[in-house]
């Protein structure tokens, strides 16, 4: 062998398997095309996904897009090795976001970011993402899984998923008849939803030293189960009542808090008195305030304490929705030049 021989190097020896990628994609096209409709006009693997306006159901419509991620819970996800949560979680957010405005899904498109590109790992998440578009009538038309491993080690991933959704332009949410007296009626969340993981992994495991697996009788399970819950679709439950007109406003709760998303909804002159009693908060957002001795300010700004849509309503509204829901009323419209324009009481 010659002084300056140089061994050959392929992209697989430098961290990324084409074959592998090609393969998981084969894997998963039956589940993704069972997402589709008779507007998806495109297979996966072309270079765009080609989705068809039905103009025949919509008069003037506009189209509603959202971009999100799952924040640090994927780490929860990767400690404990379960993967099929997380891809329902993204697809539910997004679905969560746009419905604010009153949208309807009609595609949806994910990107992963992998450190080392895993088959069974990747069809897992693929499964969260096929779950949650079909229970919320919405088409996986594409996406992209990139292999990087100059980037991310090799138990890591990332996701992102980009959302769009068609509302008439008459039904616009919000309404600008919102006024004092309107109701405020809170959704439940199924618990942190997909924000204020790094906070509660602070606490829980550095602060407390918990494990994903430790079994906490406060929250008759293990944290695993706990911290995953699956990030709550809300379009089930409102899209009988998104064309009524009692139906003022939605706030979606994510990062910011109660206060940080009610706030982007209400019109100037109008503020929100939000009372929320201690007893309606779930037990891990308890354990982790204490845990963590996080003041009530911090808690409120981080989490939706159980709260994960708010509805502005009318009265009216508000009486049928605690019928047919476990809705919350957390209070109500007050008329005010404050610029708080959420208090809690």
């Amino acid at each position: 062998m010659p002084d300056n021989y140089i061994e050959p190097v392929d992209y697989k020896s430098s961290g990324v398997d084409i074959e592998a990628g090609e393969n998981a994609v084969k894997a998963i096209k039956d589940k993704v095309r069972s997402t589709f409709n008779a507007n998806v006009l495109s297979e996966l693997g072309s270079f765009g996904g080609l989705y068809r306006l039905d103009k025949a159901a919509w008069e003037n419509p506009i189209l509603v897009s959202s971009t999100d991620g799952v924040g640090t819970k994927l780490l929860i996800a990767i400690q404990a090795e379960v993967y099929d949560t997380v891809g329902q979680d993204l697809v539910n957010h997004c679905v969560n976001d746009i419905l604010v405005q009153g949208a309807l899904p009609q595609f949806f498109l994910d990107y992963i970011g992998v450190g080392k590109l895993k088959e069974d790992i990747i069809s897992k998440i693929i499964d969260g993402f096929v779950k949650a578009c079909r229970e919320n009538s919405c088409a996986l038309i594409g996406g992209e899984m990139a292999e990087m491993p100059g980037l991310y080690q090799e138990q890591d991933f990332d996701l992102a998923g980009t959302i769009i959704g068609l509302v008439e332009e008459a039904q616009l949410l919000p309404r600008n008849t919102m006024q004092p007296g309107d109701v405020l009626i809170g959704l439940p969340s199924t618990g942190l939803h997909t924000n204020g993981y790094s906070l509660a992994r602070k606490v829980l495991f550095e602060k407390m030293g918990l494990k994903v697996d430790s079994y906490v009788d406060d929250l008759s399970g293990s944290l695993a189960e706990k911290l995953l819950a699956v990030h709550k679709s809300y379009l089930q439950i409102l899209r009988p009542h998104l064309q009524d007109a009692g139906l003022k406003a939605l706030a979606h709760i994510t990062g910011g808090g109660i206060a940080g998303n009610l706030s982007r909804v209400l019109p100037k002159g109008l503020q929100a008195g939000i009372d929320l009693p201690e007893d309606k908060i779930p037990a891990l957002f308890h354990l982790i305030q204490q845990g963590g001795n996080v003041s009530t300010q911090v808690m409120r700004q981080t989490f939706n304490l159980g709260i994960g849509m708010i509805c502005v309503v009318s009265p009216k509204l508000a009486d049928a929705l605690q019928i047919q829901t476990a809705a919350l009323r957390l209070g109500e419209l007050y008329p005010s030049d404050s610029i708080d324009r959420v208090i809690f009481k």
